[in-house]
């Protein structure tokens, strides 16, 4: 199962645009204990308007009423405390219903209290607010229009507020009207304001979360391969010897007396076998040999996946102008393998017949080049590129070539995140809009993504192949 199944049930290496954004799921993400919270601190609020409106400004309020309404949401408040666990996650449901009884409460307490001449109704963009960044795009939008509703009420149809002496206290006409207005467009712009910002946080977190998984998946595979090293070179001497002891025993069974000594022999070299074999099983040992590896060899590996599933991937190595003909040792790291393995997996989805590596390499920079025949990124998104689930409508020929896929660019994301951290600068392109020699303009006309590194960044330091590795480490666990 890929990574991006067990995050949205697709596929974390579908790169490069099509395919819709899938519904997310944002209940249990709040915690009962911060509405809680806000709720008290929202009473608090209340009564302590009632108090000032009634003693301090003599207004003639209805006290009773005023305070029923603030009761019912201490009631709520109270329930929710006794009845609920303190580690309760609300679900979406119940969100939805606690902001809508909050908005209901407010709009009560407002219509008690002089309607939209009271200026406390601006507090009817709160619950909106919460919803758009906590609930998905349906139970906001419901939100918001039961606020607007409720608001357009209480304008309506209200309770006027009086002084002391018995005069009604109104605003004029058009200011009411005003108030009315920019609290409509208050619930509209605050509302897709903050449902935007959540979403665009809620999808960087999920992709970050699938690079980190596949840097995570990538790691084991190359701590493994390092184990694997590291055991063919600790007991390569004890099975050799095993071997030889061996042998000699078979040719020695008509003699007696050295086929105890050799028996003594194979059971020494056994048991050292049993004790590196625990010490491996135990925490694996880092082979330092690894670490480090010629660059044509870093990129077949990376793109050894791919070389069998009908496309031609041709890969090549040369310097650049100028560049020192040895071919540099580069960091045999996660990050370099499996940001370089996905871009060629994307080149080989979309590419008609081949893809092309070309790596090159000067005494500042080292240049990794991928190239195939394909249609190329589409226009509208290529300044987007690198972003998570980068989505555009597909093509009718891609949906022909590629039936039932969907990608939502997080392949992309995932490749730049991961080379971008070794140090590397990236640059997306099409081969149509590149210049073009008369040899590959026929065939290096689909997308181009070039990754450049400082060669100081990956590169072996210089006058350090002389230098002995020393003894394999045991791998961090």
């Amino acid at each position: 199962m890929s990574i991006l199944t067990q995050l949205k049930s697709g596929n974390i290496l579908d790169n490069r645009t099509t395919g819709p954004l899938p519904k997310e799921r944002r209940s249990n993400w709040v915690r009962l204990r911060t509405l809680i919270i806000l709720r008290w601190i929202a009473i608090f609020g209340q009564l302590v308007a009632i108090i000032v409106a009634q003693s301090v400004f003599k207004l003639n309020l209805d006290l009773g009423f005023c305070l029923m309404a603030v009761g019912t949401l201490i009631i709520a408040n109270l329930i929710a405390i006794f009845v609920y666990p303190k580690n309760k996650r609300v679900t979406e449901q119940e969100l939805t219903l606690m902001l809508l009884f909050d908005v209901t409460q407010l709009s009560a307490l407002l219509y008690l209290t002089g309607g939209l001449h009271n200026p406390f109704a601006l507090l009817i963009l709160a619950p909106v607010s919460i919803a758009a960044t906590a609930l998905r795009t349906g139970p906001t939008i419901i939100i918001g229009v039961v606020a607007i509703a409720l608001a357009t009420l209480v304008l309506l149809f209200h309770l006027p507020l009086h002084d002391a002496a018995g005069t009604v206290l109104r605003m004029p006409q058009i200011f009411v009207f005003g108030f009315w207005t920019a609290i409509l467009i208050g619930v509209v712009f605050l509302g897709g304001y903050a449902r935007s910002v959540a979403s665009e946080i809620t999808t960087m977190s999920e992709a970050l979360l699938a690079t980190q998984m596949a840097l995570a998946r990538e790691q084991k595979i190359t701590d493994l391969a390092g184990v694997v090293a590291a055991a063919a070179h600790e007991l390569g001497t004890p099975l050799a010897t095993i071997k030889l002891a061996s042998t000699e025993l078979i040719d020695d069974l008509d003699g007696q007396g050295a086929l105890q000594e050799d028996a003594r022999l194979i059971r020494d070299q056994t048991d050292r076998c049993r004790d590196i074999l625990r010490d491996m099983g135990r925490a694996g040992k880092d082979d330092l040999h690894m670490h480090y590896a010629p660059l044509i060899a870093v990129i077949r590996d990376a793109s050894e996946p791919h070389s069998d599933r009908g496309k031609t991937v041709t890969v090549s190595a040369k310097p650049a102008d100028g560049g020192d003909t040895q071919q540099p040792d580069i960091k045999r790291s996660s990050e370099i393998i499996h940001g370089l393995r996905n871009l060629i997996q994307n080149a080989v989805d979309f590419a008609d017949t081949s893809v092309w590596v070309n790596a090159s390499w000067s005494d500042t920079t080292i240049t990794v080049r991928i190239m195939d025949d394909g249609d190329g990124f589409p226009p509208n998104i290529i300044g987007r590129i690198g972003d998570p689930y980068v989505s555009d409508r597909r093509s009718d020929t891609t949906a022909t070539s590629r039936p039932g896929y969907q990608g939502m660019g997080l392949g992309l994301f995932i490749a730049k995140t991961l080379l971008e951290r070794s140090g590397a600068e990236l640059v997306f392109a099409n081969g149509r809009d590149a210049p073009q020699t008369p040899e590959t303009q026929k065939s290096h006309k689909g997308a181009i993504v070039e990754v450049i590194w400082p060669t100081d960044s990956i590169s072996r330091p210089k006058g350090s192949n002389s230098l002995p590795l020393g003894a394999n480490t045991p791998i961090p666990t």
